[in-house]
């Protein structure tokens, strides 16, 4: 399969739609989830195209997933988590839907489920989650 130019994510890296950016660097962008199944739930992706691991390059899988340890250590730190849960799907048979590689970071607490996925947001509490993420950053 080819890499779909005009995917979510490739709109995302260029702006044609909004996004709430939390991380970036010269090859990643992290973002957060417009679905979040956990407070905190961000997107790790590459700036480069791949539909995901199958097709990465090793240069681009290194690259995310340095960010995505670099993010995982920030959500937990911002949401005084007990874990953080790092997923990732290929294909839509691996239960992918969105065919850019991307890897979930979310934060965890002893005893809470994740929430159903598919469930809108509310846009001004991932914002202050995002500013949480980058505070625990800086």
């Amino acid at each position: 399969m080819t890499y779909d130019p005009d995917n979510i994510f490739a709109k995302i890296l260029r702006d044609d739609i909004p996004s709430n950016r939390v991380y970036e660097d010269d090859d990643t962008v992290a973002f957060m989830d417009i679905m979040p199944r956990a407070d905190g739930h961000l997107l790790v992706i590459p700036k480069t195209p791949c539909r995901n691991v199958l097709d990465a390059t090793p240069e681009q899988l290194a690259a995310v997933i340095m960010t995505v340890q670099k993010l995982s250590q920030a959500v937990k730190t911002a949401f005084d988590a007990d874990g953080v849960t790092i997923q990732q799907f290929n294909e839509a048979a691996g239960g992918q839907e969105v065919f850019h590689l991307h890897f979930h970071v979310l934060p965890r607490h002893q005893g809470v489920p994740v929430r159903a996925p598919g469930t809108m947001g509310d846009f001004d509490e991932i914002a202050q989650h995002a500013d949480k993420i980058r505070s625990a950053l800086a």
